[in-house]
């Protein structure tokens, strides 16, 4: 399952039911579990797991030192969750020891071609990205969200579950959950993700509830705070409500608007 001309370090840890194409390299230090398959030209560095039942496709590299100017060496790692697929020249690079250590792309994920993932970035499961999406370091990206094609994602900015960031779309602020997003020079809301929540099989009633609280939180020239006390006074505190408004509430960097 080995092409003869993929250089293969014998301290990688390769299931048997792993493919790889010809001319990948393969660092030390690396396990690839059952499933995967490495498409031609591939390189995965040192200190990179890669789950079962992936697909990498040609050029793409995995695992590289993060382009900070404060690593200095240190032992980080790459994880690659189950069942995503990586297409042509995405780069994903370690972590940094003063962010956690660790780049995290979840179970599931589709990255297209030229996605970047820098490092001690955290994607959740399900989660899209489009041609040439570029993600900074230190960046959170919730479960089943989707970033256009060419988005600019600052660092430390937060992606909330759900939501939705059009392609060539300048993110400097937390996006939060369900709602769409675009715009340059900078995001800007233009209202809750309906679509993509419908094709979730999200309820009626949820949907209203989220649709009611976007309205009372961006729509009537309420601060911040103003809003979150008049959603939870006016507003069905389902789970999705909560999240929306926690989300919120924790954010450091601020909220589009």
């Amino acid at each position: 399952m080995i092409h003869p001309t993929a250089i293969v370090d014998p301290k990688a840890e390769i299931d048997s039911d792993v493919q790889i194409g010809p001319y990948a390299v393969i660092a030390p230090d690396v396990q690839i579990e059952a499933g995967t398959v490495v498409g031609p030209h591939v390189t995965i560095d040192q200190y990179t797991t890669i789950g079962p039942d992936c697909q990498i496709f040609q050029h793409a590299a995995i695992g590289a030192v993060p382009q900070s100017l404060k690593f200095k060496g240190e032992k980080t790692v790459v994880k690659i969750g189950r069942g995503t697929t990586i297409r042509e020249f995405v780069t994903i690079h370690r972590g940094t020891e003063f962010g956690g250590g660790i780049t995290e792309v979840g179970e599931e994920n589709f990255l297209m071609a030229y996605t970047h993932i820098a490092h001690d970035c955290f994607t959740g499961r399900n989660v899209i990205f489009a041609n040439a999406a570029t993600l900074g370091g230190h960046i959170s990206v919730g479960d089943c969200a989707t970033v256009g094609a060419f988005v600019a994602v600052h660092q430390f900015v937060r992606i909330g579950q759900y939501a939705f960031v059009g392609g060539m779309t300048a993110v400097t602020k937390d996006i939060p959950p369900y709602v769409l997003a675009s715009g340059t020079p900078r995001a800007k809301l233009h209202g809750l993700n309906s679509v993509g929540l419908k094709r979730h099989h999200f309820s009626t009633e949820t949907i209203f509830a989220l649709k009611k609280t976007y309205r009372v939180l961006f729509r009537l020239g309420l601060t911040l705070n103003e809003a979150i006390e008049r959603v939870t006074a006016e507003v069905d505190q389902i789970p999705e409500v909560v999240n929306f408004i926690e989300f919120i509430k924790s954010s450091e960097r601020g909220i589009t608007r």
